[in-house]
């Protein structure tokens, strides 16, 4: 899904960009990239007119502050012949840097600022490369309520994607059905700017009823809606051995469409999914739902139907016998060939 920190999420602080409800300072800090670039984009394009920019967008990057009481006077002053100045420090983890201060101690200036921000200017702080240092200013922001601080965390894998690309869609005024969804996360993986980028080229092509569907995506991004890692996933829950081998044979011809890394980490979360509802068994729907990281009826049925045809000891033994598989096919303790190793974990998987 999209990363949530300090109750703010992407979809919701862009969309909060877009509607002009700006906050005097946005610290966005973090290793995902997209996110950040994205919002910083937003920010610019909603507050300033291409006219306005002229005049009032100053983009510094982190390198060239040398003395934050400089940032501090260029926010303090007041916009030409529009309603907002924007400031923007990209790269802020080498604040500093030119004259040795250290990172931490020259953004912690600008705590000063943070106190009492001044309303026709937006600061945005940019630091792509991880958590962002100068903890007093970024504690001044949270306490004086003078802006949002969001961290943009790159996407595990499996059904973190998945949601991500729910969210997406939904905000697009379009629907995804279970399937489709894992066919997207399955080929696309965690690389959220070409998630969103196939994402906006379904929603362009969707019918009247705006839903996309499996069939839309195996027409227009290439992957088979009869032979994935969610029809992967079925065959092995209901132990349609037939299938399952149908499908690893279609990705031993295919495997640049289906890369064995993503279906290990998909088989992975469905199992450790499966173990976690046995262990719940007799728990209320709302209460698996929670325990899943689902809000999905549908995946939860799903699930106690698999779990009619694996034990608890069954959930154990697979679990680490992926995580063997995984580690192997990254040549760690063996030679053998990637596909080789996830045709003999399936057949393990259906013989657990």
């Amino acid at each position: 899904m999209a990363v949530k920190k300090d109750s703010v999420t992407y979809l919701g602080l862009l969309k909060e960009i877009k509607a002009k409800k700006f906050r005097p300072i946005y610290v966005l800090h973090g290793e995902e990239g997209y996110y950040i670039d994205k919002l910083e984009e937003a920010i610019v394009e909603n507050a300033l007119s291409p006219d306005e920019r002229d005049f009032n967008l100053n983009v510094i990057y982190g390198i060239d502050v040398t003395d934050m009481r400089n940032v501090i006077s260029m926010c303090r002053q007041y916009p030409a012949m529009s309603q907002y100045q924007v400031v923007v420090i990209r790269e802020a983890q080498n604040v500093g840097k030119m004259n040795n201060k250290g990172n931490a101690n020259e953004l912690n200036q600008l705590k000063h600022y943070a106190a009492q921000p001044l309303g026709s200017t937006i600061l945005v702080v940019c630091n792509k490369n991880g958590a962002i240092g100068g903890k007093d200013f970024v504690d001044a922001v949270k306490k004086n309520n003078a802006g949002v601080v969001f961290r943009s965390d790159k996407l595990r894998e499996g059904r973190a994607v998945e949601m991500a690309a729910l969210e997406y869609v939904k905000t697009l005024g379009c629907s995804i059905d279970e399937k489709a969804l894992s066919m997207i996360a399955s080929n696309v993986g965690n690389d959220i700017s070409r998630l969103y980028t196939e994402i906006d080229k379904l929603t362009i092509l969707v019918k009247d009823d705006k839903s996309i569907t499996p069939e839309l995506i195996e027409r227009n991004i290439g992957i088979s809606k009869d032979y994935n890692n969610f029809e992967l996933e079925q065959a092995l829950a209901n132990r349609n051995a037939k299938k399952a081998f149908e499908i690893i044979n279609y990705y031993e011809k295919n495997p640049k469409a289906n890369p064995t890394v993503m279906t290990v980490s998909m088989l992975f979360g469905y199992f450790s999914k499966l173990l976690i509802y046995r262990t719940l068994m007799g728990k209320s729907q709302s209460e698996l739902m929670a325990a899943l990281g689902t809000k999905s009826t549908f995946r939860v049925n799903k699930i106690a139907e698999a779990s009619r045809y694996y034990s608890t000891a069954a959930c154990v033994n697979i679990i680490t016998w992926i995580r063997e598989c995984d580690i192997k096919s990254k040549g760690i303790g063996s030679r053998q060939d990637a596909n080789a190793l996830l045709r003999e974990l399936v057949y393990k998987i259906l013989n657990a």
